[in-house]
């Protein structure tokens, strides 16, 4: 909950995050923006996205000032679709349900979910019951301490102001 998701990223933050990382080798950075930017390309109509995000990711200024407002720029013209939801996790509440770290739930229309955890040297998927209850029940409190999408979408355009 320290970046903003990687399906909104765009290419100088990638860049920029991914200079500081231990993990990312120079030579690979180009390939790894590009496949990111390329995700982008999953924001169809008919699909759902929602997105919970730490008012701290939207403050970090990874990159720097041009770079925050070019990416928070971003975020405000991705989140006027319909299927997408971005909601954001103010800092002025303090503890919350997400503190644990980031997840992607993933949802389908034929199979059972999955949670999708991503660290420093790994990634893992987690299908079990209850992993999948406990993910919900995050969901579920994230949400309602969350700013709800009009909130969010004006705290990002004080942000920019």
């Amino acid at each position: 909950m320290n970046l903003v998701p990687g399906h909104l990223q765009i290419a100088a933050y990638i860049r920029a995050a991914a200079e500081k990382s231990a993990k990312i080798k120079p030579a690979d950075v180009d390939a790894l923006i590009r496949a990111k930017l390329d995700r982008q390309a999953s924001f169809q109509p008919g699909r759902e996205f929602v997105f919970y995000v730490h008012e701290q990711a939207l403050r970090l200024p990874v990159g720097g000032p041009e770079v925050m407002r070019a990416q928070l720029t971003h975020i405000q013209f991705v989140v006027m679709r319909n299927y997408i939801t971005f909601r954001v996790v103010p800092t002025a509440i303090g503890a919350h349900a997400g503190l644990s770290g980031s997840f992607t739930r993933l949802s389908y229309d034929r199979y059972e979910p999955v949670v999708f955890i991503e660290s420093e040297n790994s990634g893992l998927f987690l299908e079990d019951k209850d992993s999948l209850a406990s993910y919900a029940e995050v969901l579920k409190r994230l949400d309602r301490e969350a700013l709800d999408a009009e909130q969010s979408r004006r705290l990002i355009t004080s942000m920019l102001a």
